[in-house]
């Protein structure tokens, strides 16, 4: 299996462009820097005279993609690199002395080099530690959340991060020993659920283990959290008329969003919000499916 795949495909590229809609001499807060594919593209239209910053928790993705985009031309001070929470957004702009951004954006799914690394427990694919952190070396592995976790703690984290109908037979089928590896957990939560529900389609078992991995990753990392403070943080963040775009991949992430741009639209912080969410196309979803839960929203700050 290839540790890092051959080509990193942005989600939901176009219309994240068209609605952020950079302009030369731009300031830009990129909260997820993962792969790189949307900074290059705001890059390319924030130039000349505009600068990107590019934010990532993963210490390990950051520098891979931070040489990728210096390789295409973009250095300081047009692009900058940082290993940075985006729940510390407030303290990016003191650090960097700006009094905000023109564009900010979040796209909050995990990077194909992330995902496709077996090393990093993401994924069920490769034979790989239940690790699932975004930095390494901090907080606790999956495994070590789910032996630390009540059965009932389980079923509530399955529950709130990923909508799983099957929680509380899921939890219980992970409070088995032994379960170190993201084979183990795949293996445990596929042979158990197929048992205690016979009458679920392969595809439907497939499902709640991409849901089970998915709630599991959000709850290592804290991310509901991190969303949270963002969104608190982001009128604060942003120049009069300044953009932000949001991509999520889950119900929960999309509900905070929305809400937080409606309750900012009432107050007057934000002067457009987008009407209707906005998902990947039928085209894009075809040729990646990774695209298919994707959801985008934006605003506009008064």
């Amino acid at each position: 299996m290839r540790l890092v795949p051959a080509e990193h495909i942005p989600i939901m590229l176009d219309e994240l462009i068209r609605d952020a809609r950079p302009r030369a001499g731009d300031v830009v807060v990129d909260c997820t820097l993962g792969g790189g594919g949307h900074a290059l593209a705001l890059l390319e239209r924030i130039s000349p005279g505009g600068r990107l910053i590019g934010l990532d928790a993963d210490p390990i993705a950051l520098p891979r993609t931070a040489a990728r985009i210096h390789d295409a031309g973009f250095g300081p001070p047009i692009f900058a690199a940082r290993q940075l929470n985006f729940a510390r957004l407030p303290e990016l702009l003191r650090l960097e002395r700006l009094d905000g951004a023109d564009i900010v954006v979040a796209d909050l799914g995990i990077s194909a080099m992330q995902a496709d690394d077996a090393g990093r427990g993401f994924n069920y694919k490769g034979v790989g530690p239940l690790d699932m952190r975004m930095n390494p070396g901090a907080g606790e592995p999956a495994s070590t959340l789910i032996a630390n976790a009540s059965e009932a703690e389980l079923a509530q984290m399955l529950d709130e991060f990923a909508d799983e109908p099957y929680a509380g037979i899921i939890a219980g089928l992970l409070k088995q020993p032994g379960l170190t590896t993201t084979h183990a957990a795949e293996r445990a939560i596929r042979t158990g659920l197929a048992r205690a529900r016979p009458q679920l389609t392969k595809a439907q078992i497939k499902a709640s283990v991409r849901r089970s991995f998915q709630a599991l990753r959000i709850a290592v990392n804290d991310e509901l959290a991190a969303l949270d403070a963002l969104l608190d943080a982001l009128p604060g963040g942003l120049r009069a008329g300044g953009r932000a775009v949001f991509i999520t991949f889950h119900s929960g992430e999309d509900r905070r969003v929305k809400k937080a741009f409606q309750a900012g639209k009432r107050a007057g912080v934000y002067a457009q919000i987008a009407g209707a969410v906005v998902q990947a196309s039928k085209r894009e979803t075809r040729a990646n499916r990774r695209a298919a839960p994707a959801k985008l929203r934006w605003a506009v700050r008064g």
